[in-house]
């Protein structure tokens, strides 16, 4: 593993090319994103904006078209460690191989450090885990599920795999599938097509809006129970807290959900024992279950599936069994 001393003492690197008869009249960042592409375009397009990109020898915009045979040359910057520390928070390792790890997280684990949330983080704990991570966005992290969500996350190990996997999650090329328990018994699934964006007057909470971003979340009834239901969600975008406001905007609020949910919601003639589970579930009933993907750099196929955690477990059960006590 590369230590922080060892990241503080690195340099720039030093890119040359010819621009080739394929990126004939392309922009300039599309012609560098191919011809280097262990970088994100996203990253190179920062590199010609700050003035370290030239075109024989010249300076020039991102949206600049290249002729073939013309040299480039860029001037990578030195990585720059994360200022957050690590910290020995225990990690729920799926999978790690060079290139990639893959965490089931647990609920009340926020991702990365933000406002409320300086550390105790899981980007504090995978920094413990491997320091070299330090020098990458987000020490790797490529997606996100919220701090009460539970399920697996994949994180890259290196700038390629950052690159890979970015682009895969955009080009809708990860599978990524929840459970979640709503309060609404449905009778079949269906396809949510709405856009999602800041909430109009509540800057904490997302909403659907026309000014928001295109957001597609399907679902499908996996077990129906007396006055809720277990569902099985895909998702084909990955806006902040889709799910949660997709469900409730179609009028089914997850269990539990402290942001999106309503009040409790308990079936008539309900035992003790269910009433105090709902009561006592006091967060979003949702579990990234599986996720599935083409390995950044042997192309292989992968796909893991973790079960829910105890707690929604129990919630399950219980409701399953509220269902089966009242059909007889």
């Amino acid at each position: 593993m590369v230590k922080p001393k060892d990241m503080q003492q690195a340099e720039e690197t030093r890119l040359q090319g010819v621009i080739p008869e394929l990126c004939n009249g392309f922009r300039l960042d599309k012609a560098l994103a191919t011809l280097f592409d262990q970088y994100s375009r996203s990253a190179i397009q920062h590199w010609i904006k700050d003035g370290l990109v030239t075109l024989d020898g010249k300076t020039e915009g991102q949206k600049t078209k290249v002729r073939e045979g013309q040299s480039v040359v860029i001037h990578v910057p030195a990585p720059v460690a994360t200022d957050s520390k690590a910290q020995d928070i225990p990690l729920d390792i799926v999978y790690q191989d060079e290139d990639i790890l893959v965490i089931n997280k647990p609920a009340g684990l926020v991702v990365h450090p933000g406002t409320g949330n300086p550390d105790g983080t899981l980007l504090n704990a995978l920094l413990y885990f491997d320091p070299s991570l330090a020098v990458l966005p987000r020490a790797g992290i490529v997606h996100r599920i919220d701090k009460e969500t539970t399920g697996l996350l994949v994180i890259a190990r290196n700038e390629s795999a950052v690159k890979s996997l970015v682009e895969a999650i955009q080009e809708k090329q990860v599978r990524r599938e929840y459970l979640a328990v709503i309060i609404s018994q449905i009778v079949a699934g269906g396809t949510i097509d709405a856009p999602i964006g800041r909430h109009s007057r509540e800057r904490t909470k997302m909403a659907v809006s026309n000014r928001g971003k295109p957001a597609v979340t399907h679902y499908r009834v996996e077990e129906k129970f007396r006055a809720h239901t277990l569902v099985r969600v895909i998702l084909d975008t990955g806006r902040t807290h889709q799910i949660r406001v997709h469900m409730n905007w179609q009028g089914h609020p997850i269990v539990g959900d402290p942001v999106y949910g309503k009040r409790l919601h308990v079936p008539p003639a309900s035992s003790e024992k269910l009433l105090n589970t709902l009561r006592g579930f006091r967060r979003q009933a949702l579990h990234a279950e599986t996720l599935a993907l083409h390995h950044p750099v042997s192309g292989e196929l992968l796909s893991w599936t973790v079960p829910m955690p105890a707690d929604m477990q129990l919630l399950v059960d219980v409701l399953r069994e509220d269902t089966q006590t009242h059909a007889r």
